[in-house]
């Protein structure tokens, strides 16, 4: 019999919520790897410095599908913020969940449109103001709370039409003004933080290029890392140098300066450590991360994931795009997240004192690896260099994850869900005639039921899998788990601060006529 992952009492509420938040995350990350590798690979292979550099890529037709290929991902990250937004409103709308999401969207898109309409008043020539993912979070979660709260209002009869539902996302867009407004005021000052911490980094030698990887990477977290590399990529703070007899600014233009210069001798410039720390994060150690992850589903559901993790783990590897696997604990395991920061500023110190030369178009996967690493030579590059601390950072990617979910019970995907005795779950789906329970036989069961869960005032929620009535409840000690099992459960196990009874077929059945009669929805 499969062992019972249970959570303490005291973390149970908070646990159950960051759970619902990764979930409703889920179905934007799943669009993810596959955005990636369009990007990664369009993006490597139709940048202007790549053809430059190999002449072979030059043809008119194979651009052509690169520009496309690249532009089809680079929609989905450019909206990365927006399908956040959504994402979280229809992962935790209680019901109406279309209706949520629209206000997600309307929410997101007056808040961003508020922001951009003051600068202009205010500030005509300052620079964009983008939010990232924090205001993704900030409006979804404004406008989920607000669908809870008011999908159901009654307007008086002159307003009838604006009530209920469509009420939703007309309270979510007054909403977004005011976080649009609030972000208008409060947003120059950290953008200005940021780019003092990267001018102050500048100077100071190997630990201000860990310090670079540990911000940027930390910055992501809130897509927030656009602030920051493009300072060092493109201009003084990443280096000034003659190359060719010219005078160039910023670590970048220089690399590509330099490898378009028949005559240039030795490593290539120095402004590289800004790009080669990342080459054992994003090919190696978020891999070994995934691994970790994958590991740590019960090995009976372990085939049912294997392909998001995979998916992610390539796009990581191949791309250096890493958010398809960062957001899988992010929302769940903020701690985890600063922990893989750390490590990755550790990578960026490492690949400076070893002096590892390699440049990249915009991330750190395989492609740009072997395009400005391994064929460029190891006398200019030291990319040799990577592959033993790459392997030293999987393992330690892969320890640290592991033992991380394992000793903290984080809720990455696929780890606590349908976990029970496999065989009592395969017994129960032997019900032959659930679709044929009358009606008030149904209405009955699911009275006792909600009754055995210690009544409507200790149900939070109700949900349900194939097999399995979900339900989160306010103190599991109410439970009368022998009336679950002599009303049909196979078996009652304690998840998340939850309850879990295996009904088989029935189910969904006894989930969809306990939410009728606790008023409540999908």
């Amino acid at each position: 019999m499969t062992a019972t992952v249970t959570q303490p009492p005291q973390r149970g509420k908070a646990f159950k919520a960051m759970q619902k938040v990764g979930k409703a995350f889920m179905l934007p990350i799943a669009i993810l790897p596959a955005a990636g590798l369009l990007l990664g690979i369009g993006g490597a292979l139709s940048n202007p410095n790549t053809v430059a550099a190999y002449p072979v890529l030059d043809n008119a037709v194979a651009q052509g599908i690169f520009q496309v290929m690249s532009d089809a991902g680079a929609v989905i990250f450019s909206n990365l913020a927006l399908l956040l937004s959504t994402g979280l409103c229809i992962g935790l709308a209680k019901r109406d969940k279309g209706t949520a999401a629209l206000a997600g969207v309307v929410g997101y898109l007056i808040m961003t449109g508020t922001t951009a309409s003051l600068m202009k008043v205010f500030h005509p020539d300052g620079d964009p103001i983008d939010t990232g993912i924090l205001g993704a979070l900030a409006i979804g979660a404004t406008a989920v709370y607000l669908h809870n709260r008011y999908h159901n209002i009654q307007l008086p009869p002159t307003l009838g039409f604006f009530g209920g539902s469509r009420f939703v996302p007309i309270i979510t867009a007054g909403a977004a003004i005011l976080w649009g407004s609030a972000f208008f005021i409060i947003w120059p000052p950290i953008q200005g933080i940021l780019v003092s911490a990267g001018e102050g980094m500048a100077q100071l030698g190997v630990f201000g290029t860990f310090l670079y990887g540990f911000l940027l990477r930390l910055s992501g977290a809130l897509g927030l890392h656009h602030t920051i590399y493009p300072m060092f990529w493109y201009t003084e703070l990443g280096g000034v140098e003659q190359v060719a007899g010219e005078s160039v600014v910023g670590a970048q233009k220089i690399f590509f300066a330099q490898l378009a210069d028949p005559s240039h001798q030795g490593l290539f410039t120095s402004g590289t450590r800004f790009f080669a720390g990342r080459f054992d994060t994003m090919m190696f150690g978020l891999p070994g991360a995934a691994l970790a992850m994958y590991h740590s589903v019960p090995k009976q559901r372990r085939a049912k994931f294997a392909g998001l993790f995979l998916g992610a783990a390539l796009t990581s590897f191949i791309t250096g795009i890493t958010e398809p696997l960062e957001f899988m604990f992010l929302f769940t395991a903020p701690i985890l997240y600063v922990i893989h920061a750390f490590l990755d500023g550790v990578s960026f110190l490492i690949a400076d004192l070893l002096q590892i030369r390699i440049g990249n178009t915009f991330s750190g996967g395989v492609i740009d690896y072997l395009l400005f690493g391994v064929i460029q030579g190891q006398d200019k590059t030291h990319w040799m260099y990577v592959i033993p601390v790459g392997l030293l950072w999987f393992g330690i990617y892969y320890v640290i994850f592991r033992w991380y979910i394992q000793r903290f019970q984080v809720a990455t995907p696929g780890r606590f869900e349908d976990e029970s005795d496999s065989q009592a779950a395969q017994d129960v789906l032997d019900f032959s005639d659930a679709e044929n329970t009358p009606k008030d036989v149904l209405y009955d069961e699911s009275h006792q039921i909600i009754s055995a869960l210690g009544g409507a005032d200790n149900i939070e929620d109700v949900d349900a899998c194939i097999t399995r009535l979900r339900v989160s409840v306010k103190d599991s000690h109410m439970v009368d788990r022998a009336t679950l099992k002599r009303l049909g459960a196979a078996d009652v196990l304690d998840v998340a601060g939850g309850i879990q009874a295996v009904y088989g077929a029935k189910a969904v059945l006894y989930k969809n006529v306990m939410a009728d009669l606790l008023g409540m929805d999908d």
